[in-house]
């Protein structure tokens, strides 16, 4: 009777180490998840930070295919606000890269990118009798200058957190939009169905650059108005809409203006035939918030669904009390300027001050990149660009914008009028970023980024 239950004990044990062979071999091929996998959420890990690596042209997919030659005209644009800067001043003095090595800059002084823009500048003026050559010379020329450095985006976990023995969370893609300027119905006075003004700046309106009081703060930026020597919130969108208006520079459909805040700049045809180029002149503080995403926790619309013009679309359909309290839920609210002097060719004014050129300006985070900085995207397909085929381009860093925030993050400025509004209202896809620093500026990086972050 002994040996028998031996023998069984021992046939358990044996079997128990068969099926543990077989689960491990499961677990480490991936066909089982390992038992204490656990998904972990964006609130368990920390901001993100840029990681890098130096790659060459040639590792570049569809660099050799990509006519530089809008890219480099914006370039030389963005050089103009490069060069009316002391050459001592940092190149962007918004950059907050959240390393642990606080001497390590993806911007440098303005110094670094004199000399690439000297050299562009007398480069676009030369005449090339084959457009080939031109096209060639162009690229040589972002070859010789600048170190391609392909960037991804780092997020170690909160020690606190649920993914505290976790790893850091590593992604080598983000998130593409794209925007453009639009073109409204306007009228001078308010009319019946003009009933929201596209209000200037107000005199009140105070904005704080909080890197001026600590580094740790670059990049972040509050707003608001002084009272007894204090500063308070700015009003909500709500807030503000509900006051007399007696300054507006033009009135509008309320759906219209609420795209144009979103865009940030746009045109508007008055029936007297004149056109008013409008661009960004200051928001009011508080955070933007995506009405897509509030339409959909509302089961107005599926997720898949949600585009510009589906938004647009349910607006239109509602109530105006019900639309108007849609939008209300983003509190955040844009002014605006005039922009008499801007080429009718070109885009509006970006953040830096440069004219935006369709299909090569990117609006970034200034916390992570350098206004005028070269950058090089590969954009998974999007309707309507590039015959279907990735998006893959040399682009230029020359705007902002709310809603873009993260070192992969970007949002491709498409141009004026219909057709740039239907591919920028159904872009949102993954891809890639690669930012052409000047060698000068790259020789002064870590080799090895893991001695700075992993």
């Amino acid at each position: 009777m002994k040996s028998a239950s031996g023998m069984l004990l021992r046939l358990f044990l044996a079997g128990a180490v068969v099926l543990a062979a077989i689960a491990t071999a499961l677990v480490f091929t991936g066909v089982v998840p390992p038992y204490y996998a656990r998904k972990f959420s964006d609130e368990d890990y920390g901001p993100p930070a840029p990681g890098y690596r130096f790659v060459s042209f040639d590792d570049i997919p569809g660099w050799r295919q990509d006519d530089p030659t809008l890219a480099l005209e914006a370039f030389v644009r963005s050089c103009a606000r490069f060069e009316a800067q002391g050459s001592t001043a940092p190149a962007n003095p918004m950059e907050n890269l959240n390393l642990s090595d606080p001497s390590v800059t993806f911007s440098g002084t303005v110094a670094d990118w004199l000399r690439p823009c000297a050299e562009a500048r007398a480069l676009i003026v030369s005449a090339y009798a084959d457009p080939a050559n031109r096209r060639g010379a162009f690229r040589s020329f972002f070859e010789f200058h600048f170190q391609p450095v392909e960037l991804f985006s780092v997020r170690d976990p909160l020690p606190d957190g649920r993914a505290r023995r976790a790893g850091p969370r590593v992604d080598r893609e983000g998130t593409f939009t794209g925007y453009f300027e639009p073109v409204y119905h306007a009228s001078h006075e308010a009319t019946r169905t003009h009933t929201a003004p596209v209000l200037p700046r107000p005199d009140d309106l105070v904005e704080v650059d909080l890197g001026l009081f600590r580094d740790e703060l670059k990049g972040e930026r509050i707003a608001g108005r002084v009272e007894a020597g204090r500063l308070h919130p700015y009003e909500a969108r709500s807030g503000i809409e509900s006051h007399a208006v007696p300054n507006a520079l033009a009135w509008l459909d309320p759906n219209d203006l609420f795209f144009l805040q979103i865009q940030g700049s746009g045109r508007l045809v008055f029936d007297d035939g004149g056109v008013m180029r409008v661009g960004y002149a200051g928001q009011n503080g508080h955070p933007y918030t995506a009405i897509g995403r509030v339409l959909v926790e509302r089961g107005a619309m599926p997720l898949e669904e949600v585009t510009m013009q589906s938004i647009r679309a349910w607006l239109a359909d509602a109530p105006a009390d019900a639309a108007e309290e849609v939008r209300d839920e983003n509190a955040s609210y844009v002014f605006f300027r005039r922009l008499d002097a801007v080429d009718p060719a070109l885009g509006p004014l970006g953040a830096q001050g440069a004219p935006l050129t369709p299909g090569r300006s990117l609006a970034v985070d200034r916390r992570y990149h350098t206004l005028g900085a070269p950058v090089w995207v590969d954009i998974e397909p999007v309707s309507g660009v590039d015959g279907g085929k990735p998006i893959r381009r040399l682009l230029i860093a020359q705007d902002t914008g709310g809603a873009i925030k993260g070192p992969l993050r970007g949002d491709v400025f498409w141009g004026s009028g219909e057709e740039a509004a239907v591919i920028a209202g159904a872009m949102n896809a993954r891809g890639s970023m690669t930012v052409l620093l000047p060698r000068r500026l790259a020789e002064r990086l870590p080799a090895n980024p893991g001695e700075i972050r992993l």
